[in-house]
């Protein structure tokens, strides 16, 4: 099985309140997950990409693997628990905004470990991909991500990690204590600047650069926002510019945008280059509402850059 990007963590099925004619609060489904969302999005790209994950042998985890086989993310990494259920959330709304109410303790997600890292499929792969939040939900689960990226890096595979910060998940202290280990031995490591904020204490982009790549990170990516994204190496370093939108929705923008840039990067485009697509794809998305429906297609991708090259 030739995978390029794999994608590892937890799936979660989303039900998202809205209010009905009779005022009564009904509830519309849809699918979350932060490296699911990474996935779809790399598949939009035509990126040849896996998720990595275990769901419950129930109707959520079925509608996961539909959603996945129609996005053309590949299945073969996906295995179903008997016991254990997906994972799922709802999101509510009041006059003090919207709100998150998870039931994913015990989830078939949370129960994975080392040993059922698939050390051949990553070990062919270009890129093995996991998040913060993979290693939040479960002991296990986080003793899995480091097991895969110890298998990746001892084939030569690239590894990334988004440092996606849910302190619902666990505490700040231990949130850093893992955070900045698992940076010391990937390839890339991919935080957000307010999340960067919290992590490391320091707010100028350049000095959260110079913190990662002293831990050992050989490429740091720090998402700007609304102001684009910067890389940065021991050698070199630059800002790429954001693409100013109406945004309606910024869910998964994030995801979108590490979706983007690795499907470039795995297909032999410069950090410049790749920054400069996954910008513009992250934009894009904030233009629906959803964390997979607005994700672009290639084309689309391709048709916003030109026109901003006019």
């Amino acid at each position: 099985m030739a995978i390029d990007i794999i994608s590892f963590g937890e799936p979660l099925f989303e039900f998202s309140q809205v209010k009905t004619p009779s005022e009564q609060a009904d509830y519309l489904s849809g699918f979350g997950g932060d490296t699911s969302n990474f996935a779809c999005c790399a598949a939009r790209q035509g990126a040849n990409v896996a998720v990595l994950a275990h769901l419950g042998a129930d109707v959520f985890g079925d509608k996961f693997v539909e959603l996945w086989q129609r996005e053309g993310v590949k299945t073969d990494l996906v295995e179903r628990n008997a016991v254990a259920p997906t994972g799922i959330y709802f999101i509510s709304h009041d006059e003090r905004g919207h709100h998150f109410t998870f039931a994913r303790k015990g989830s078939a997600a949370s129960l994975i470990s080392p040993a059922d890292m698939p050390a051949e499929a990553i070990a062919s792969a270009k890129l093995f991909h996991a998040s913060a939040i993979t290693c939040a939900i479960s002991d296990s689960s986080c003793d899995a991500v480091f097991k895969g990226i110890e298998i990746a890096k001892n084939a030569g595979v690239l590894t990334s990690f988004d440092t996606n910060l849910r302190l619902k998940l666990w505490g700040l202290e231990r949130a850093r204590g893992v955070i900045h280990e698992i940076a010391r031995h990937v390839d890339f490591i991919m935080p957000s600047v307010d999340e960067a904020e919290l992590l490391t204490g320091l707010s100028d982009p350049d000095e959260i650069c110079d913190f990662y790549l002293n831990q050992g990170s050989k490429t740091v990516i720090l998402k700007l926002g609304k102001e684009g994204a910067m890389y940065a190496t021991k050698d070199d370093r630059a800002r790429v510019a954001g693409n100013p939108v109406e945004a309606l929705d910024a869910t998964g923008a994030g995801d979108c945008f590490s979706g983007a840039f690795f499907t470039e990067i795995t297909a032999g485009k410069t950090l410049a280059e790749s920054l400069r697509y996954a910008n513009a794809a992250a934009a894009l998305t904030t233009l629906g509402y959803g964390a997979v429906g607005p994700l672009p297609y290639r084309k689309d991708v391709e048709a916003f850059l030109a026109e901003r090259s006019k």
